[in-house]
């Protein structure tokens, strides 16, 4: 067996503010140096094993996943803002919860809530700023929340709830991120009260939904959304989930369900505003399938759906993946010893020359032979029985996004780099671009 190169502690201290503000480049050079899989010694005994190996990535997701659990980024720090969910659970509990709430996500349970999603997508639209510099993430983030509070409400909640819910989710992870990047800090973030005024947001959040939930049951009306196939599902022995069970689960699809897709859509209308004739495509092909049933246009808009896909493959929303390793295990040469955290750099293996021709350009085209988007080199929804459970639903939100802008306004040319901002999430930095409405 080889030793896994390691990094020092050392030089992780010497670069712990470049860390804290972007991670990427830190972890970019050590890739180069070191190969494809490194140690990086925290201090303390403490190790986290980093890889963009994707053969390891589909042996820890996919072929030897039942050793790989989710780590305690999730389950004990984000699990503290949001709850023991579908999320942030392991083992039992997860498998119980994933078979419970699967069939809400299934395709045929979306097609009666794409109307809602459509909706949504086209009220938010209706705030891009034309013919001027425009930053348009607060635009995709309202929209991305909406579409969660559409899918999962209908329009039984007020916009007072909406923007408080939306706040105390990026508080939640404003303040994660604190923790994750400072551990050094956590004491400070104790005494001084931030943690826990942080957990009291998250209180207020649960008791916001507690009401609407308290609503919905009250009123006796079916909406045919997502809260109502939540609060008709039936575990195996035919017991409907617990309130502060449904809580946690709710919280989660607000946490993880708008987050990524307005990242996703942000980078997307970033890299089309460098690729004009792109543009052109799309609007293209939205013209084919107007007046079609909304599947049957989404089913149409096979172009759209690639330029998503590659996106994503530039700027995958999850940039990391996180597991700890149960037992000892070997893989691509190395050991893998017992209680171990392994970072699999999503970004990085979405990079990797090996993998793909050009990986640094804008090619949606590769994406037309569809066994990319299944390789064991792409991962934008995570792989193997945790794949993202509301996959579907994100791809369909953005597609009808996507080409509902493309529809209204071409995006005007602009060079500059991509800024990037790394937290829980990739997240876009000042995405101003300019709109000019189309002429139809």
């Amino acid at each position: 067996m080889k030793n896994i190169p390691e990094v020092s502690v050392l030089q992780f201290l010497r670069s712990a503010l470049q860390i804290l503000k972007n991670p990427l480049p830190f972890h970019h050079k050590n890739f180069k140096v070191k190969g494809d899989t490194f140690r990086l010694n925290l201090g303390f005994t403490k190790t986290v094993i980093f890889s963009r190996d994707a053969l390891f990535a589909q042996h820890a997701l996919q072929k030897n996943q039942k050793n790989y659990h989710k780590s305690p980024i999730q389950t004990k720090d984000l699990a503290k803002y949001v709850g023991k969910g579908l999320l942030t659970s392991n083992g039992k509990h997860w498998s119980k919860q994933r078979k419970l709430i699967q069939p809400a996500f299934h395709k045929k349970q979306l097609a009666q809530i794409i109307a809602k999603i459509d909706q949504a997508i086209t009220a938010e639209l209706n705030k891009v700023a034309v013919n001027k510099p425009f930053d348009i993430f607060p635009v995709f983030n309202d929209l991305a929340f909406q579409t969660v509070v559409q899918s999962l409400f209908s329009s039984a909640v007020d916009q007072k709830s909406i923007n408080r819910l939306q706040y105390i989710t990026e508080s939640a992870q404003n303040m994660m991120v604190r923790e994750l990047r400072q551990p050094y800090l956590g004491w400070w973030f104790k005494v001084s009260g931030k943690l826990r005024d942080t957990l009291k947001l998250t209180q207020e959040a649960r008791q916001i939904l507690d009401k609407l939930v308290d609503e919905r049951i009250a009123s006796g009306q079916k909406e045919n959304d997502v809260l109502d196939m939540l609060l008709d599902a039936r575990y195996e022995d035919g017991v409907a989930m617990d309130r502060e069970q449904l809580l946690d689960e709710i919280l989660i699809l607000f946490t993880a369900g708008h987050e990524t897709t307005s990242n996703a859509l942000t980078f997307t209308a970033e890299l089309l505003a460098r690729n004009p004739e792109v543009q052109e495509r799309i609007f293209e092909e939205v013209q084919q399938v107007e007046g079609l049933e909304l599947m049957e246009q989404l089913k149409g808009m096979r172009f759209v759906n690639n330029v998503i896909n590659e996106s994503m493959r530039l700027y995958p929303p999850a940039y990391f993946i996180d597991r700890i390793s149960l037992e000892e295990d070997s893989i691509s040469g190395f050991k893998i010893e017992a209680g171990v955290n392994v970072l699999f750099s999503i970004y990085e293996i979405h990079r990797h020359k090996d993998f793909w021709e050009n990986p640094e350009s804008f090619n949606p085209d590769r994406f037309e032979d569809d066994s990319l988007k299944y390789s064991p080199y792409y991962y934008p929804f995570g792989a193997g029985p945790r794949m993202c459970i509301g996959n579907n639903f994100a791809m369909y939100e953005m597609i009808l996004a996507v080409a509902q802008l493309i529809k209204k306004f071409k995006i005007a040319h602009k060079e500059e780099p991509i800024e990037i901002n790394p937290l829980i999430t990739l997240k876009p930095k000042n995405s101003i671009l300019k709109f000019i409405p189309r002429n139809i």
